[in-house]
């Protein structure tokens, strides 16, 4: 597949970070973004809203559908999945983006943020599945791309920040188990994983660790997102792919101007050996 002219993508959590930037790259080859989040207003301390990611998508070439939907609302999930896929008269690919982040030890995680790690990121992205199959199963080139690592035991993925990892591995064992169960019916089940820290909201997570100077832009994730989709569904599925890896096999050799500061050290990310 040479375009995603016309294709339509349903991303969830789209409305800044990752998420928007792959929905600005598909737009500006003329895809049919569904843009499904919760923010429908602004927020003090977060930038972005799925009106404002509405506007800058189809500024870029694109079709766009605004739906306010909470992830962990399952009934909202599968309305919102029917909206979309009436309105652009199907789902071809669809993106588990949403994501909530608490970097914290054990005695330092409130239940709530416990709780909503979870719900969001392993639970959110079986039901965003779960509704999106029925018209995935229907489409020309059908994949499903789920933001999560490839799963590592190693303990020091899981000292400082036990209840984090436990979520995003369940993302993760999502892929793989619907890899097996859908591959060999035609869906391109796979995840995908910044190689480098991403220069996004969730930055500030991070506490300081990382400078914006030691990251990459969230353009990467999204051309290697889009080269993923053009792949054939068909036979590739339960791939834990990296961005730049993605892109070294699409031909890309300088990743200079992905960076937020050329030059800089580039800080490797979370569940990834330096």
């Amino acid at each position: 597949m040479k375009s995603l002219r016309n294709k339509t993508l349903f991303i969830t959590g789209g409305s800044r970070g990752i998420g928007l930037e792959i929905g600005l790259a598909a737009a500006r080859e003329g895809a049919n973004i569904v843009i499904a989040a919760r923010s429908n207003r602004p927020r003090p301390k977060l930038p972005g809203t799925i009106h404002s990611a509405a506007e800058q998508i189809e500024q870029a070439g694109g079709r766009c559908l605004p739906l306010v939907m909470d992830v962990r609302d399952e009934q909202r999930v599968a309305e919102c999945a029917t909206q979309a896929a009436e309105h652009f008269g199907g789902i071809d690919i669809l993106v588990n983006n949403a994501s909530a982040i608490y970097l914290a030890g054990t005695l330092d995680v409130p239940a709530k943020r416990f709780d909503l790690m979870q719900q969001v990121n392993y639970r959110g992205t079986f039901f965003a599945s779960q509704a999106c199959l029925p018209s995935l199963l229907k489409a020309e080139n059908p994949h499903i791309l789920t933001l999560s690592p490839p799963v590592s035991f190693d303990p020091k993925w899981f000292a400082r920040h036990t209840a984090y990892t436990i979520s995003k591995y369940a993302m993760s064992l999502c892929v793989t188990g619907l890899a097996a169960e859908f591959g060999p019916q035609g869906v391109g089940v796979n995840a995908l994983w910044p190689k480098t820290v991403i220069q996004t909201a969730a930055l500030a997570m991070l506490k300081g660790m990382v400078e914006p100077k030691n990251c990459r832009q969230p353009a990467i994730v999204a051309d290697a997102a889009l080269a993923i989709f053009k792949r054939p569904a068909s036979g590739c599925h339960g791939n834990f792919f990296i961005d730049e890896e993605v892109l070294r096999e699409e031909g890309t050799t300088d990743f200079s101007a992905y960076a937020v500061t050329p030059g800089e050290p580039l800080f490797p990310d979370l569940f990834l050996d330096s």
